[in-house]
């Protein structure tokens, strides 16, 4: 099956493509972005052929009446294109709690969601207008996405959020929503061509909460002690406050106590359990070469010489470190980050793991993918 995605260069197209990607070859998918709407011949071809679309494009900030505009003009220039192309594609929604709100994106995202599941109604196309809360994750843009980009992209920078109103948030991790849209693309619901409206609910917290929660996870980690992540929630936060750090953070250097004995330096702690492991690498062999949606994974070289190398995912630039076992210092790779790690030296390269949870051959979130393309 061929999934289009509209809003791919936003934060929860963008997290659903990596999630798609992560399947590793069972959908094919394809992007929309503002420029595939500006044409019809373009929306024309992005909507021929595909068997499901998750539609994520729309406009949230701006003239209260361009917004309202934007949002139901999308919804009907995308059923326009699927009417001109006779597409059966099942449609997903990422709607708002927004919808039932007096301003001009709940009026705008209640349009839509309306024009949506009248033309399921009316062909009898698969139709779910998922209601969704306060979403967040990795990549989001600061001032824009979310408070927790905002808070996030602050604290990362030395900066001190303020809070003005300390209202209520319900918070959605992104790949969640992601996982969400494609179960229901793959259940009896869609396959059996309904039109549902559904609500997806998140964490309830306030937004001093949500403050005190980065602060304490910042203040562990700036510690060198990663700190307890078996709460999802926790988890979700602190990758996403990782990847504002990342990477100008790492490397990140260790004390080192020397003696007439030798040498020592503490390599992780940890306030959860997880997983430590060793490996030797023979000079110019690499290892890696895969992505995490969610794991926390440190590599520590502690003899000889290496360069770790990252790619964010759909992108083309690399990224190189080069680290040596006598002077001790980690790299934590970052989630949705392709990585990789080379024997950079004349000798073997010794290098010490850790990831945040115990390897599960059943669910090991490890996804191939080279780094250098």
């Amino acid at each position: 099956m061929i999934i289009g995605i509209t809003g791919a260069d936003g934060l929860l197209g963008y997290h659903i493509r990596a999630f798609l990607h992560a399947r590793q070859g069972q959908y094919d998918i394809r992007l929309a972005t503002r420029e595939t709407f500006s044409d019809d011949a373009l929306l024309n071809r992005f909507v021929d052929g595909l068997g499901a679309i998750i539609h994520c494009a729309g406009m949230n900030r701006g003239d209260e009446a361009e917004v309202e505009r934007v949002n139901g003009w999308l919804a009907e220039a995308l059923i326009d294109s699927l009417r001109r192309t006779h597409s059966k594609a099942a449609i997903v929604y990422a709607n708002s709690t927004h919808v039932t709100r007096d301003t001009g994106y709940g009026r705008g995202k209640r349009l839509a969601g309306e024009k949506f599941e009248n033309w399921g109604r009316t062909t009898g196309v698969p139709v779910n207008n998922v209601i969704l809360p306060h979403i967040f994750g990795e990549f989001g843009k600061p001032f824009y996405n979310s408070v927790v980009s905002t808070f996030c992209h602050q604290l990362a920078n030395g900066e001190a959020p303020r809070i003005d109103v300390d209202g209520d948030l319900e918070l959605v991790h992104a790949q969640d929503v992601a996982r969400l849209f494609v179960d229901w693309i793959e259940s009896p619901a869609c396959t059996g061509g309904e039109v549902q409206s559904n609500r997806m609910s998140g964490r309830p917290l306030k937004v001093s909460e949500l403050l005190d929660r980065l602060n304490a996870l910042l203040a562990r980690y700036g510690e060198n002690v990663f700190p307890d992540l078996s709460d999802t929630l926790d988890l979700r936060l602190f990758n996403t406050l990782r990847s504002y750090l990342f990477p100008s953070h790492y490397p990140v250097a260790l004390q080192l106590h020397s003696d007439e004995r030798g040498d020592l330096f503490e390599a992780v702690k940890a306030d959860q359990g997880g997983q430590t492991f060793m490996s030797s690498t023979h000079p110019g062999i690499t290892r890696g070469n895969h992505f995490h949606l969610r794991k926390v994974e440190r590599f520590l070289v502690i003899g000889g010489e290496a360069e770790i190398k990252l790619r964010k995912l759909f992108t083309n630039e690399v990224i190189t470190f080069r680290v040596r076992g006598g002077q001790p210092a980690y790299v934590d790779m970052p989630t949705f980050y392709t990585h990789d790690i080379t024997n950079a030296g004349t000798g073997k390269l010794h290098t010490l793991f850790w990831s945040n949870e115990i390897f599960d051959p059943k669910d090991p979130d490890t996804y191939a993918e080279m780094v250098e393309i």
